[in-house]
């Protein structure tokens, strides 16, 4: 059986549509929001229903008080409000990030935020105002609809209880009033939940600042992961080098090595290319070491900082007198941040520093941070622009949002500082 296609509605009945929906979403929206809205005027006025206030303290009270339990109740009203919005219209608030407030600095700090006084802004005055303006809104829709309808129904009611004398002109003129009235009624409920969703944005959601804040705060959350990413990946690399391609290079040398001392009865030429190869072997097993060292090395995650820098400074071929202060292990990150700043800084001394005799390092931690200082007695005159590897230092260290400084006068000596931020 052939299928057949849908038919199409024209442009015409589509927009019809678009608009029946959103008229409707935007009552429900509207009449949603009388009960929350209607709770807070209930605390408000519940003073003034109880007593009449006389004094001026009664007055105060009766004032403030209803304030404070609505500043109490803000972050339940303002769920609810933000799940109206999110459930009925699709409009998502942006919620500020979850306060403790068990301690007295953390209830003073969220007393003098700016975001729980325009909660409560909103639940006393942008709340009740469009409360009121949704009740109208109901209203217009109920009265409308029945005096448009008054041909339909009138019939219903007894002769005896129709409006005395009324005649088909008046019953048009209340048909025609009804659809005015429905009209306003359109125009009202869109212009109440307009407003009400405007309000509720920049009253119940963060701040401009704020959101800035959050949007900083969530991208450098992304950034660390991005970071770890990496180098987990470059650990990986390293193992899989070294537990594969390096061990099968070691295994290749060695039987190069035996085949050119067993194999005495070969003809004139083979034990040179034995040993050629067997040099090349070698060769590429010295490079694949260094090239796996400079990934990541295996000793820094398995014996930490200390012994990792200890192995770049018996490499160096500068003196270097190295002092590693760390009462706890920083964060791997960190740790492979700090190992290869220290390594290129001293590669640099190498290259560049000539005439340098002697180099330090040193690496303590205090507090949160991881302090990195290498200083080597050569001519000095370091500088970004001159390719001494030093915007890579640089770029390593703000990659943990850390910072990096370089003092090097000219005649020396060249001193540079990275710091890191650990985490607590």
């Amino acid at each position: 059986m052939p299928l057949t296609a849908a038919p199409r509605l024209s442009p015409g009945r589509v927009a019809l549509a678009r608009r029946t929906a959103g008229l409707r979403a935007n009552t429900v929206v509207a009449a949603a929001g009388i009960p929350l809205h209607f709770v807070v005027l209930l605390v408000l006025a519940e003073p003034w229903l109880m007593f009449v206030p006389v004094t001026l303290l009664e007055i105060q009270a009766a004032l403030f008080v209803p304030v404070l339990v609505v500043l109490l109740m803000s972050n339940a009203l303002t769920r609810a409000q933000r799940q109206r919005f999110r459930v009925r219209l699709g409009v998502r608030i942006p919620a500020l990030p979850a306060e403790r407030r068990r301690s007295p600095r953390a209830v003073a700090a969220w007393l003098r935020s700016s975001a729980t006084w325009r909660q409560v802004g909103y639940h006393v005055v942008a709340g009740p105002c469009a409360a009121a303006g949704a009740v109208l809104a109901l209203l217009c829709w109920a009265v409308g609809a029945g005096l448009c309808t008054v041909l339909l129904w009138i019939w219903l009611v007894p002769p005896e209880d129709r409006i005395k004398g009324g005649t088909m002109v008046q019953m048009a003129l209340f048909s025609v009033v009804g659809a005015a009235l429905l009209l306003l009624a359109v125009w009202l409920t869109g212009a109440v939940v307009r407003l009400d969703t405007w309000a509720a944005l920049r009253l119940l959601g963060p701040s401009r600042a704020e959101r800035l804040q959050l949007r900083v705060e969530d991208l450098t959350e992304k950034r660390a992961g991005v970071v770890d990413a990496a180098d987990a990946e470059r650990r990986r690399i390293e193992r899989d080098l070294h537990d594969g391609a390096q061990q099968r290079l070691v295994s290749l040398a060695l039987n190069l090595g035996l085949a050119r001392a067993t194999l005495t009865d070969l003809p004139e030429e083979a034990p040179q290319v034995i040993d050629e190869a067997h040099r090349e072997a070698k060769e590429a097993i010295a490079e694949l070491r260094t090239l796996v060292r400079g990934l990541h090395p295996a000793v820094l995650e398995d014996r930490g900082l200390d012994a990792a820098l200890s192995g770049i400074a018996a490499r160096s071929p500068v003196p270097v007198r190295l002092t590693v202060v760390l009462p706890e292990r920083p964060s791997p990150t960190v740790e492979a941040v700090a190992y290869f700043v220290v390594s290129e800084a001293l590669a640099n001394v190498a290259r560049h520093a000539k005439g340098a005799t002697e180099a330090e390092v040193r690496v303590h931690r205090r507090d949160d941070v991881l302090r990195v200082v290498v200083v080597d007695d050569g001519p000095g005159g370091a500088d970004f622009g001159r390719g001494t590897g030093l915007s890579g230092l640089a770029k390593r260290a703000g990659s943990v949002d850390g910072t990096f400084s370089v003092d090097s006068p000219v005649g020396g000596p060249t001193t540079v500082t990275v710091e890191l931020p650990c985490a607590p």
